[in-house]
């Protein structure tokens, strides 16, 4: 698909998602009434969502379930659900993580997922998603912060924002078509093995699908 195509999917992508929110809020409030997540099998965009290595990503020896996370570092939901899943995968230890930055909340919402993107090239990214998803406010001071707490350097950053561009467009585009092609319509949303969770859920429902996507057998 050509370049403009995919600028223009995105916009409309974003303003799609906008109008979710209210419907993601009252879908948190009825939970409990309902299963947990929905099982998306092995279909096309499933398998392409797992064979895409250029996403940021944190590997875990004996790993046996792959989580691949949608993400707004804007998104208050996500901030909830980030120390829920956290605790999951600490306490189940044979998790991969893989970080899909979907910026759906404006020009911060962007600025941010560019920065984290960038940060990978010095191996910093789950550092740094760390800080964001645990700390408000994206101004590029909290930026910033966020990459030399991590270990990074700012200066670099900013080269490798530059030099990197159109790869971390490229992703970002990429990140965006294929939630939507998951039938997510906001942040945040977990593909788990084969089960999609969409919004945040505790850390015992992180660990139910866990192990209900590690019976699948699936990674």
């Amino acid at each position: 698909m050509a370049k403009p195509a995919k600028k223009l999917d995105r916009r409309s992508l974003i303003q799609l998602a906008g109008v979710s929110v209210v419907g993601l809020a009252a879908a948190t409030i009825l939970r409990n009434s309902r299963s947990v997540g929905e099982n998306v099998g092995d279909n096309a965009t499933v398998r392409e969502i797992r064979a895409d290595n250029q996403s940021p990503r944190k590997l875990v020896a004996g790993a046996d379930v792959t989580i691949v996370s949608f993400n707004d570092f804007n998104c208050t939901a996500c901030r909830k659900a980030h120390p829920a899943l956290q605790q999951a995968v600490e306490e189940d230890g044979r998790c991969n993580m893989v970080y899909r930055d979907w910026p759906i909340f404006g020009p911060a919402s962007e600025r941010a997922g560019r920065i984290a993107l960038a940060s990978d090239y010095q191996g910093i990214y789950p550092a740094v998603y760390d800080i964001l998803m645990r700390r408000a406010g994206l101004s590029d001071r909290q930026l910033r912060m966020a990459v030399e707490q991590s270990g990074g350097t700012w200066d670099r950053l900013l080269r490798d924002l530059k030099t990197h561009h159109k790869d971390i467009e490229s992703q970002l585009d990429t990140n965006s078509l294929q939630a939507f092609a998951l039938n997510v319509k906001g942040t945040p949303a977990f593909l788990i093995g084969p089960i999609l969770v969409r919004g945040a859920v505790s850390s015992r429902d992180f660990a139910k699908v866990i192990s209900v996507a590690r019976d699948a057998n699936s990674l």
